[in-house]
């Protein structure tokens, strides 16, 4: 029976042990696995964390993909019982047995469809994300400003910028006018440099077909009979899956499966070291309760961060350790508030439990505030909180640096300045409206397109070098792959080793399309 070590129990570990694990070719070939996981959580950046009742998701996933293989997952995973969950209203009679109540990993699986709804909240006003020229835009920006918006735009398709950084590449797209207000800040404000800094790769692989062009074919799309999202811009879409209790509910019920199945996983296991000789991946050495072990396998899968795994190979090349060490990322932090009510009004024709606003996210693009994003879980699902019908669980995302001043901040002074702001931005009246909180820390939550990451295929060569080393995941592949990217990667994996094939070109090639975008 071969060997299969998988490092890293999140989206792209877990994939690719559930696919040997179901062995759907039936093939003769019978595969040992076991993953090695450093937290003691399952699910990584996607798990969810439950806290008094209420469960918080780490940075938002939806879940909509236009991979057949990836949704057809999802589903066997976890079924869509066709739960009529568009209209919350309908949610209501039973949203109060399940938080805090039986434990929905074992048989509560269901799929949920919501709303697809993220506007942006600058200066004060709500626009729609994309940013769209209607008349709700128009009246908020003021008939200079979008005059000026206009103008600006027609200039950018009469002169194209060279798009050697992300700013061109958005100006390119939305006119510099339309760049300066909702982009460069927030973009700023998310990596911690200026969009002028950062490659376009970043670009061009999230934001991609998205465009003033995309957004009008959009408009025009949606007046036609028979339309459908098959041809749509990933983040025109109106209709996402959601797991009735978060994201985790997904990762574990499919870790649950492995084990069932035969497989190993094992928490609490820190890879440190990853022994190579003649071309080969041979034996990891890793931490488990401040013990040092060690695991060999046939095959060695990885969703650990590049610049980790290559600080514990051995005998690496000056120039391939000074391009990994240089590998940047951003961390993450979201302050979950239980509040009793916040001060922003419904004031759209969408009707939701205690008719509070009905996005699923809110971008801030003020630059006067650090917060970037507002995570509404009552809308998410009703289900992630406690007390939906009587209080909003709110999640605040904070992008910044491991061990600077703001991830060194205790929770209390974390809420502190959460609410801080959020009484700036008359999202909240009152601090006295807090009920509870709870913060989370994520770290290189974010691989960043600049410093060494021009040089990343150097890098990816030679990793590439080790013939039963595969490189999956966001982490794994230093790219911001959504969760639907990452599953594909391990697709890809999972086929190569059992077919025999060396070439791992259409691993890295994931997520290379000219058609999608999704934002997180």
């Amino acid at each position: 029976m071969k060997k299969v070590l998988i490092i890293g129990a999140g989206p792209a570990g877990i994939t690719a042990g559930y696919e040997f694990i179901k062995n759907r070719d039936n093939s003769s070939e019978k595969y040992e696995v076991t993953i090695l996981e450093e937290t003691n959580e399952i699910g990584g950046i996607s798990r969810t964390v439950k806290y008094n009742g209420n469960r918080m998701d780490i940075g938002g996933h939806r879940f909509f993909s236009k991979d057949k293989d990836v949704t057809d997952w999802w589903s066997e995973v976890m079924p869509d019982q066709g739960a009529p969950a568009m209209d919350d209203k309908i949610l209501k009679r039973d949203v109060a047995v399940a938080p805090g109540g039986p434990d929905p990993d074992t048989d509560d699986r269901v799929m949920l469809t919501r709303r697809r709804i993220s506007r942006i909240y600058y200066k004060k006003k709500f626009f729609d994300y994309p940013v769209k020229m209607n008349f709700n835009t128009i009246k908020n920006m003021g008939f200079s400003t979008t005059t000026a918006a206009g103008f600006s735009y027609l200039a950018s398709v009469v002169h194209k910028k060279d798009e050697n950084s992300l700013e061109n590449f958005y100006i390119n797209r939305f006119g510099k006018k339309l760049y300066s207000m909702f982009f460069e800040g927030y973009t700023e404000k998310l990596w911690g440099r200026h969009p002028s800094e950062i490659s376009a790769d970043w670009g061009a692989q999230r934001v991609k077909g998205l465009s003033i062009v995309a957004i009008i074919k959009d408009i025009l799309r949606k007046a036609l009979p028979n339309s459908n999202n098959s041809k749509v811009e990933t983040s025109l879409i109106e209709e996402f899956k959601y797991p009735k209790f978060g994201p985790g509910q997904l990762w574990e019920t499919a870790a649950r499966e492995i084990v069932s199945g035969g497989g190993t996983i094992k928490t609490g296991c820190k890879v440190t070291k990853v022994h190579t000789r003649d071309n080969k991946v041979y034996e990891v050495v890793y931490e488990e309760n401040g013990e040092e072990k060690t695991i060999s396998a046939d095959y060695y899968i990885s969703s650990m961060p590049l610049k980790d795994i290559v600080a514990g190979l051995n005998d690496v090349p000056s120039d391939i350790k000074r391009i990994a060490d240089g590998l940047p990322y951003r961390d993450f932090v979201t302050v979950g508030l239980c509040v009793k009510k916040i001060n922003l009004k419904n004031e759209t024709k969408l009707k939701t439990l205690q008719n509070i606003v009905p996005d699923c996210w809110i971008y801030v693009q003020d630059t006067g505030v650090k917060l970037g994003r507002i995570q509404i879980f009552n809308n998410w699902s009703p289900y992630m909180v406690a007390r939906p019908e009587e209080t909003v669980w709110l999640g605040l995302e904070y992008f910044c640096t491991e061990g600077d001043k703001y991830w060194n901040m205790s929770e209390e002074e974390w809420v502190d300045f959460a609410v801080s702001e959020l009484l700036s931005m008359d999202v909240l009246t009152d601090a006295s409206d807090v009920i509870d909180y709870h913060k989370e820390c994520v770290k290189k939550a974010y691989p960043a397109y600049f410093d060494t990451y021009y040089e990343i295929d150097k890098l990816i060569e030679y990793l590439n070098g080790f013939e039963n080393l595969y490189c999956v995941g966001r982490n794994g592949q230093h790219r911001y792959n959504n969760m639907d990217h990452s599953m594909v990667t391990s697709f890809e994996t999972v086929k190569n080793i059992k077919n025999g094939i060396t070439d791992k070109s259409n691993i890295w090639s994931v997520n290379t399309e000219e058609e999608y975008h999704e934002e997180k």
